[in-house]
């Protein structure tokens, strides 16, 4: 093990109390000052464990299917297009435990908000046709400021309340405050380890120095001084 990999290891045993993450390191098969998709993967995973293990996941999806999540939302797929691309991987996975017919849209959904990957457009809580299953979607007492029901979510109140206060239908707000619970612990994480994916898979075609630079920033932004009281 070269000393960044040591690093590395230390850096994950820390933030997160647990042996789990030294481990699948040590196993690793690249190391961060590589530049192929194998090392990009590698610290993509050792993330997802660290954000599993600090905040539990709402998913059966497995970590190797959480960085395809991240992927596919830094190569602009929308949830749909990396539903579709997840089935076709889980099923060449003979260890997979998640039946690939079982992962649609809304699963990947979840795990993006899991992974603290939320779109502008998660947040657009105005009656759209996003929500054309929805019988209240075409109604106006439907619409809701997303600030508002942030604002409440944070001060502790409850869908059923949250509804009451917004005048709109409880399991569209209920899809809200999920978005609204991932930008409160987000933000309470300053943001880092949305931003560490972001600088991981968006940087993954550089080869050389600045590459592994970037992606040794990220991983230290991402478990620095993190707040340990998380919970909503």
């Amino acid at each position: 093990m070269d000393e960044k990999t040591a690093e590395l290891r230390d850096l994950f045993v820390e933030a997160t109390g647990s042996e789990s993450v030294t481990e699948r390191q040590d196993a690793a098969r690249g190391t961060l000052i590589d530049s192929d998709a194998e090392s990009v993967d590698a610290t993509a995973r050792d993330l997802v464990a660290a954000m599993r293990e600090r905040y539990g996941f709402s998913t059966a999806l497995d970590d190797e299917a959480y960085v395809l999540v991240a992927r596919g939302r830094f190569d602009d797929d929308d949830d749909a297009e990396t539903a579709a691309g997840l089935r076709g991987a889980l099923e060449e996975r003979e260890d997979a435990e998640v039946d690939p017919d079982a992962v649609d849209a809304e699963t990947v959904r979840k795990a993006r908000l899991d992974l603290h990957l939320v779109r502008d457009s998660d947040r657009e809580a105005g009656a759209d046709s996003a929500d054309a299953d929805s019988a209240d979607a075409g109604s106006a007492d439907a619409d809701f400021a997303y600030a508002d029901l942030r604002r409440r979510t944070a001060a502790g109140n409850s869908i059923v309340e949250c509804a009451a206060e917004l005048d709109a239908p409880p399991d569209r707000v209920a899809r809200y405050a999920a978005v609204a619970r991932t930008d409160i612990a987000s933000t309470r994480a300053n943001d880092r380890f949305r931003d560490a994916f972001r600088d991981l898979l968006t940087d993954a075609d550089i080869e050389g120095s600045l590459a592994s630079a970037a992606r040794e920033d990220g991983l230290k932004a991402a478990t620095e001084d993190i707040e340990t009281d998380v919970s909503l």
